[in-house]
C-alpha cells in the first residue's frame, strides 16, 4: 500500500497546524511583494547572502570542534592532533572550519566593496552600512582570536607581533595589551582569553548585530542602482521569493563544494606545538586580511617628524578606518545620478593598495 496520501495528509496537517498559530502567510507575502533589480550589478547582491551562509557553517563546525577542545597551553596543542590524528574525519571538520572563516572574510570584503561602489549605503541606508561595517570587524576579530587556538608556533608568535602592534596604540595601548593577553606576555592566560572571545563573547556581539543588520535589509529591501531611486518602470526587477531565494540556496551549495574541496585537497596544517622560549621562526606573518596593515607598518621609517613610524601607521589606519565607516554621510552622490568622482576614485586606490601591500607582503616574506 502507497504511503503518499498519508505523507500528504501528515504534510497538510502540519501546515495546518503551523498556520493558525504563526503568521507564515503574511511572511510570505512580504517576501513576494519584495522586488530585486535586475541590472548588470545584480551579481553582487549574492554575496551578503554567501557570506551569511559561511558564517552558519562556521557555527556547526565550530560547535563540533569544542566537542574535542580542551584550552590550556598543555591541552590545547595535543586537543587539536588527537582531533586531527584520532577523530573520524576531524580533519575534515577543521579543515572546513579554517577555510570556512577565510573565505568568509573575503566574501564580507566582495560585499563591501559592491556596497561602496554601487553607492547602496545611501540614504535610507546608513545604518545597514554602519552594522554591516561592525559584521565586518567582528569576522577579523574572530579571525585573530582563532588564529592563536591550536596553541601552534606560527599562531604564537603572530599573536605576539598582533598584540604588540594593539599596545602600541596611544594612551588606551598598554590597558588593551593587558586586557588582551591576560598579562604582559603571550602565556596560558592569553589563549583562555582568546577562547573566550571566540566562542562567546564575539558569536554573542555578531547575532545580535547581525539580526540588526538583516532586519533593516529586510525592511528596506535591495538598494536600486542612482538614478532608478524614484522609478518603478525603467528598471527590471525578480520577486524575492521564490526567485531569489532559490538563486541563492543554489549559490550555497556551490560555496560548500568549493570549502570541501579545499578542505579535502588542502587540508590545514597543525605546525610545531608552541614554544615561548623559543626565538621565532622566520616567515612569521598574520592572516591574509591583515597583511596589508603588517606589510605597510614594516614599510615605515623608524620615525616620521617627532613620532614613530609604527604609532604613525596605526593612527593613519584608525583615521581611515573611521572615514570609511562614515563615507554615507560624507558621499554627494544625488538621487538623480550624479556620482561623486572623488569617492569612486578612493574606492579604486584603497583597492589596489590593499591588494598591492598584500601581494609585496607575501612576496618578501
Amino acid at each position: 500500500m502507497s504511503q503518499e496520501p498519508h505523507n500528504n495528509n501528515l504534510i497538510q496537517q502540519t501546515t495546518h497546524w503551523l498556520r493558525e498559530r504563526y503568521p507564515i502567510e503574511s511572511i510570505l507575502e512580504f517576501a513576494r511583494k519584495k522586488k530585486v533589480p535586475l541590472y548588470h550589478g545584480t551579481i553582487w547582491y549574492y554575496f551578503g547572502g554567501i557570506t551569511l551562509f559561511l558564517f552558519l557553517l562556521q557555527v556547526v563546525t565550530g560547535i563540533l570542534l569544542l566537542f574535542y577542545y580542551r584550552t590550556g597551553a598543555d591541552q590545547a596543542y595535543e586537543s587539536v592532533k588527537f582531533l586531527m590524528t584520532e577523530v573520524h574525519f576531524g580533519w575534515l571538520i577543521r579543515s572546513v572550519h579554517s577555510w570556512s572563516a577565510n573565505l568568509m572574510v573575503l566574501s564580507a570584503f566582495l560585499h563591501m566593496f559592491s556596497v561602496f561602489f554601487t553607492r547602496a549605503y545611501r540614504k535610507p541606508r546608513e545604518l545597514t552600512w554602519i552594522t554591516g561595517m561592525v559584521l565586518l570587524l567582528l569576522a577579523m576579530a574572530f579571525g585573530f582570536s582563532g588564529y592563536l587556538l591550536p596553541w601552534n608556533e606560527l599562531a604564537f608568535f603572530a599573536t605576539k607581533v598582533g598584540t604588540d602592534i594593539v599596545g602600541a596604540v596611544p594612551v588606551v595601548g598598554d590597558f588593551s595589551l593587558r586586557l588582551l593577553r591576560g598579562g604582559v606576555n603571550v602565556t596560558g592566560a592569553t589563549l583562555s582569553r582568546f577562547f573566550g572571545f571566540h566562542v562567546a563573547l564575539f558569536p554573542g556581539i555578531f547575532t545580535v548585530i547581525l539580526a540588526v543588520h538583516l532586519l533593516l535589509v529586510q525592511a528596506q529591501g535591495m538598494s536600486r542602482p542612482v538614478g532608478h531611486e524614484s522609478s518603478d518602470k525603467e528598471l527590471k526587477t525578480m520577486p524575492f521569493f521564490p526567485n531569489f531565494v532559490l538563486r541563492d540556496l543554489l549559490l550555497w551549495l556551490i560555496v560548500l563544494n568549493i570549502v570541501a574541496l579545499l578542505a579535502v585537497f588542502f587540508p590545514w596544517e597543525l605546525g610545531q606545538k608552541a614554544d615561548p622560549f623559543t626565538p621565532a621562526p622566520a616567515g612569521i606573518r598574520p592572516e591574509w586580511y591583515f597583511m596589508f596593515m603588517f606589510q605597510t607598518l614594516k614599510l615605515l621609517p623608524a620615525h616620521i617628524l617627532w613620532l614613530e613610524g609604527e604609532l604613525v601607521g596605526i593612527l593613519g589606519f584608525a583615521i581611515a578606518g573611521i572615514l570609511w565607516i562614515i563615507v554615507p554621510f560624507l558621499d554627494r552622490t544625488s538621487a538623480a545620478g550624479r556620482k561623486s568622482r572623488t569617492i569612486t576614485y578612493t574606492g579604486i586606490l584603497i583597492v589596489l593598495y590593499v591588494i598591492g601591500m598584500t601581494i609585496i607582503g607575501y612576496l618578501v616574506t
